[in-house]
């Protein structure tokens, strides 16, 4: 009888934690908005970080709508 009760409070701990990992994203932050982060990369390659500033600041919009808390 001991057991169930253990088992009853694992299934609980189990299944509060199901929603907080719904909230995660889905892809590695390498992966997600590869396109913005291509063109981010050329320019910062090419021309220096302090000159891509647009291109920076789309590529961290696009993490963020991917669920990134950049």
């Amino acid at each position: 009888m001991g057991n169930a009760s253990a088992k009853a409070v694992e299934a609980k701990a189990v299944d509060a934690a199901a929603p907080s990992n719904a909230e995660k994203p889905k892809l590695k932050p390498c992966c997600a908005c590869p396109e913005t982060k291509r063109a981010r990369d050329a320019c910062i390659i090419e021309n220096g970080e302090e000159n891509c500033g647009p291109l920076i600041e789309e590529h961290k919009a696009c993490m963020r709508k991917m669920g990134f808390n950049i």
